[in-house]
């Protein structure tokens, strides 16, 4: 890669996901948060000013809302990596940055959240 990339970030994307260790989790679901960063050249639509020229984040985020409401897995790791994997097939993208965020992880005596941060690239 020759060239540096420039960033698109999404931040707070709150989705409905069935994820979870318990099997109350996989049928009651619960709240998930996602954030990603996507390193792409944002040189041409910065010249051309056209949607063509480069990644419509709409689908990025419909990518992530949909991969956390289909997902019926045990770790939050297994959806975050679901997310990159799909995110990197989006027009230009070459790296990403995920992190989802369990708000209301079922552990006893824990108010805090849980979330992980993978970075995965093209190739």
């Amino acid at each position: 890669m020759a060239q540096s990339l420039d960033r698109i970030y999404i931040s707070q994307v709150r989705c409905y996901g069935y994820t979870g260790l318990l099997p109350e989790e996989k049928v009651l679901g619960q709240w998930f948060e996602v954030d990603a960063t996507l390193d792409i050249d944002l040189a041409p639509s910065g010249q051309s000013d056209r949607i063509e020229d480069t990644l419509d984040y709409r689908a990025a985020i419909e990518h992530i809302r949909q991969t956390v409401s289909q997902s019926k897995v045990d770790l939050i790791e297994r959806v975050a990596q679901n997310i990159a994997d799909g995110l990197l097939t989006l027009k230009g993208v070459e790296r990403v940055v995920v992190r989802v965020t369990k708000p209301a992880a079922p552990i006893p005596e824990f108010a805090g959240t849980i979330a992980v941060e993978i970075t995965r690239s093209r190739g």
